[in-house]
């Protein structure tokens, strides 16, 4: 039987194919650093969304005071839908009252407009729109030293938002992606005037 002998590389062939190995992993890290980089700018924070509680009939909205956080939102890029000291539903500018009094000419429904609100709901702030108040952030900072935080875009700033109040809630304690300049100063700054007469645009558009 023949055999074939493979004469060893000599040391220039040797060094060529050593540079070029570097040029191609040089090159990979390279792209694998703008992905990486690309895809902190590409998060999705502040696009809008709806939180999965408006679908509920018997939901009667959000409070002014406080601080709600879902964080399996498939609206949203970082599977964290934020509402931020706001009032009311998303999907009903001018809320209702009873829904059962006839005279109340104002309706909420479900976001897919397929289902009536059962329960009377507050009417939105104009100085906490959803614009505002309620969009896709990720988590920046926490308690937990190994989490994967984000990194907030140009626009918004790392703001603490949840307590860790020692009841389970510590995966989604710390800070969260905030606007700038959205950040009410106290209560007193929000609890003005309420959505209402078209002050808020047309009933049927949410942000």
């Amino acid at each position: 039987m023949k055999r074939t002998h493979l004469a060893p590389l000599s040391t220039a062939a040797k060094s060529s194919k050593l540079r070029l190995s570097s040029r191609i992993l040089g090159y990979a890290l390279a792209v694998a650093a703008v992905g990486a980089a690309l895809g902190c700018q590409d998060l999705g924070v502040g696009d809008p969304c709806i939180p999965e509680d408006e679908y509920r009939v018997e939901f009667s909205g959000y409070s002014k005071d406080e601080v709600n956080v879902e964080s399996r939102s498939f609206q949203c890029e970082t599977r964290v839908c934020l509402v931020n000291k706001f009032q009311g539903r998303v999907s009903c500018p001018y809320g209702q009252d009873d829904p059962m009094n006839p005279s109340d000419t104002r309706k909420c429904l479900t976001p897919d407009g397929t289902l009536d609100i059962g329960v009377a709901v507050e009417a939105q702030l104009e100085a906490r729109r959803p614009k505002d108040s309620v969009y896709c952030s990720c988590r920046c900072s926490g308690p937990q030293k190994n989490a994967p935080y984000c990194e907030c875009p140009e626009g918004y700033s790392c703001k603490d938002l949840i307590d860790d109040i020692g009841l389970g809630n510590a995966q989604l304690a710390g800070g969260y992606c905030v606007k700038n300049g959205t950040e009410p100063k106290s209560s007193d700054d929000i609890a003005e005037k309420r959505c209402a007469d078209g002050s808020c645009g047309p009933a049927d558009k949410f942000y």
